[in-house]
């Protein structure tokens, strides 16, 4: 019977295939022809193009012409593009048609309906659909459960079908591998297959193994804030990767990839997810770094790193201030502050011209404070830039009388002076009227750079602006409800005063510095930008998602993290689901909770959830593998040795296996001391390298978001992770765990894994 059904099921997708193959050998033809019509204008163009000159009639009749060959190049080379894109997406579906067929009766209808789920749809005559793309409403059928009624959502509103059968398929080259009926919304057998997959160096997409709840997140089109809370491995980040895919499928025409733009963890992580996309046939969105977002608002300022981040939190005095500085008191505090230089207190520089004051600073806020109060910062700068402006123009005629413009003129050539008349020949026949000529002209170009100051608002010094504001804070803000001292805010102005003169600055403080000074010149945000999502986002700070609601005033936000990840934010993520209720709409915010963890065997997960305070509603997925494995030695020397045999057990069983320290001085210790031994080990220093094969040694920081065959956590030591305050970061060391874990730790093994039961590993 089985064997009758894949028969029956191949001889469909010869069929299938012999189609997509005709539309191939017809997109083929039409590609050729557009790219011979290309040709043949670009070789015709001036034969076709009629040259007339001598009058205006002639002149517009050229420049008709011209247009005319222009529109239609452009509609050549637009129609190559779709056949070219289109032609690349049945070249996909030719080895891997689908991955699932479905038979369901709607409403009244006398007969069962069958329809087949792929990466894009193909039709072989309008309207008749040999395959459906997994985005398409009727695909969700498939996703949304199991055998019997389903409901889905159409654009006229919710419809109700009654399925009978669901068959999923493992298709490589054409031919059918596995066929299985199921009831379960996605089978248990597909997903397993597809999970004890090898890793790679880059995320492939899921949508054959998309699961229910992560369904709910990849259609959601309602919420202007969706949070998805997911245990680590739940595939928060593939569900959303498949979510920009179907929103640029839902909304083609009025929504493209550049108006979507996702915040990831560390630029390693965008490395590893760039395929996604582009394997569902669709452009990559704008992927950045919070620290990258920064750095591209300062260019001049030096913006702290990740690695620099890192080390600094373990200093509880600088915790205590990122605590300040990253609460949303704190961003309301900015804006109070702000709000107030409407009336007062707003810090000017004078404007300068060859070295001597030429408006001073004390007249640009005579100007600036000279509009009523009726103005709001963007209108009082605008007409301050104004009168600032006139104020110039009038200086032209006092800075043509002086010296050195006499100097400069004495000193042009012939050409310089005909290039200074606008024909080039003309004469001004009256020297007194050509001095006034030539000195008016020098004058207008040396000005230009005090010109540019202007409309670039350089008569603002921001950076006293910002000092002056942190000095006030304390003015504004409760300090003692943070646990901070008058004194130890005064102390963290001095650092941060020493860090602005060598032209560096915190996260906190850059983010803080940004938002002065776009409240400072009116700045209304990013208005293009229509969906933003953040990755990890247990690791931002209240202030730096208010910040960022307010540098995308029109984007929806999908925020997706795993609270018990929180490396930088700590205590505070706790707080996180709160404090972004007040930033936007109740009925118009969801969260969904992801509680299956599909990344790790059922023996890891079960480790990993041990490690955590409220790990219980944590669920392992049924994939069987070995316990991991716990080693405790005397010294660094044994340690490295258990490492390197470690690691050359996991090479030869995976592809990759992460060596995980705790900072990047440890990874570069532990480096140096395996290729003593004769490991070749890659270390991954920063976040601009790429993933490679093999062993790879990562700091802690870096492996957010990935994950990795076997993973190996070096020093796991009462020494390295003593503090509670490290819980957090060992589970996430730990969870990059695919198929095996191993943990070696020198002296006495962290305190932090005496919450798991000693039958959940295995001490060597």
């Amino acid at each position: 019977m089985a064997d009758n059904i894949k028969a029956q099921e191949q001889h469909h997708l010869d069929g299938v295939i012999q189609k997509i193959k005709v539309a191939e050998t017809s997109l083929q033809k039409k590609i050729k022809a557009t790219k011979k019509d290309v040709k043949d204008i670009n070789a015709n163009f001036n034969n076709d193009v009629r040259l007339k000159t001598e009058t205006y009639s002639g002149m517009m009749e050229t420049a008709m012409s011209i247009r005319q060959q222009q529109q239609m190049l452009s509609e050549r080379e637009n129609r190559q593009e779709y056949a070219a894109r289109e032609l690349g997406t049945l070249t996909k579906l030719e080895v891997n048609p689908y991955f699932a067929r479905i038979d369901f009766r709607e409403g009244d209808e006398k007969r069962d309906e069958t329809i087949y789920i792929g990466m894009a749809s193909f039709t072989d005559r309008p309207d008749h659909y040999l395959i459906y793309d997994w985005r398409a409403p009727i695909s969700s059928i498939y996703y949304n459960g199991g055998i019997g009624d389903v409901t889905y959502q159409t654009p006229d509103g919710e419809q109700t079908v009654d399925v009978k059968l669901k068959r999923q398929f493992q298709i490589e080259n054409a031919k059918i591998k596995t066929v299985f009926d199921t009831e379960e919304v996605v089978g248990d057998q597909m997903l397993l297959d597809a999970l004890s997959n090898r890793s790679d160096t880059k995320m492939k997409s899921i949508v054959t193994t998309i699961q229910k709840e992560q369904n709910q997140i990849i259609r959601d089109t309602d919420s202007e804030l969706l949070f998805v809370q997911g245990a680590a491995g739940s595939g928060k980040t593939a569900a959303v990767l498949q979510r920009v895919a179907f929103l640029l499928y839902q909304y083609r025409g009025n929504l493209h990839s550049g108006q979507i733009i996702l915040f990831s963890p560390n630029q390693l992580f965008n490395d590893y997810i760039n395929q996604v996309l582009p394997e569902l046939g669709e452009q990559n969105m704008v992927q950045m770094t919070f620290y990258q977002y920064s750095s591209h608002r300062l260019p001049s300022v030096q913006v702290e790193t990740l690695a620099q981040r890192f080390d600094e939190q373990f200093e509880p005095h600088a915790q205590k201030i990122n605590d300040v500085k990253g609460s949303l008191d704190y961003f309301k505090a900015v804006s109070a502050y702000a709000n107030h230089l409407n009336t007062e207190d707003m810090r000017f520089r004078n404007l300068m011209f060859n070295g001597t004051v030429l408006i001073p600073k004390e007249k640009v806020e005579d100007i600036y404070y000279s509009f009523n109060e009726n103005y709001n910062l963007r209108n009082r700068l605008d007409a301050t830039k104004e009168q600032l402006l006139k104020i110039l123009n009038r200086k032209i005629h006092v800075e043509m009388r002086k010296k050195w413009v006499e100097d400069a003129i004495q000193n042009l050539s012939r050409e310089e002076i005909q290039q200074m008349h606008k024909e080039g020949e003309e004469e001004i026949l009256d020297a007194d009227k050509e001095f006034k000529f030539l000195a008016r002209q020098i004058v207008v170009k040396s000005f230009r750079k005090v010109q540019r100051q202007i409309v670039r608002n350089h008569f603002l010094s921001i950076n006293n602006q910002f000092v002056h504001m942190l000095r006030n804070i304390p003015k504004i803000i409760h300090l003692a409800d943070f646990d901070i001292t008058e004194s130890d805010w005064q102390a963290d102005i001095k650092a941060t005063v020493g860090r602005l003169k060598e032209g560096r600055l915190s996260l906190a403080d850059a983010s803080t510095y940004i938002y002065l000074y776009d409240l400072m010149t009116g700045k209304r945000g990013d208005r293009d930008i229509r969906y933003l999502f953040i990755d990890e986002v247990q690791d931002y700070s209240a202030f730096q998602l208010a910040f960022l609601k307010f540098s995308f005033p029109r984007a929806k936000f999908t925020l997706l993290g795993d609270l018990n990840q929180a490396i930088f934010t700590h205590e505070n993520s706790r707080k996180l689901l709160d404090e972004l209720g007040s930033m936007f709409p109740e009925d118009k915010t969801r969260v969904v909770q992801l509680t299956k963890s599909y990344r790790s065997t059922a023996q890891i997960t079960n480790f990993t959830k041990h490690l955590l305070t409220n790990g219980e509603d944590i669920i392992p997925f049924t994939r069987e593998g070995d316990l991991p494995q716990v080693y405790v030695e005397d010294g660094m020397d044994s340690a490295v040795e258990v490492v390197k045999k470690q690691a050359e057990i996991n090479l030869a069983d995976h592809e990759t296996t992460a060596i995980i320290g705790k900072t990047l001085k440890e990874c570069q210790q532990l480096t140096d001391k395996l290729a003593e031994t004769g490991v070749k080990a890659t270390l991954i220093r920063t976040e601009n390298q790429r993933l490679v094969k093999g062993v790879i040694v990562v700091p802690s920081y870096l492996a957010k978001g990935l994950e990795f065959d076997s993973v190996i956590m070096w020093d796991a030591s009462k020494e390295c992770y003593g503090e509670e305050r490290d819980r957090q970061l060992v589970y996430t060391i730990c969870t990059r765990a695919m198929h095996r874990l191993t943990i070696v730790a020198t002296k006495t093994l962290s305190p932090l894994f005496d919450t798991v039961p000693t039958t959940e590993y295995e001490m060597k």
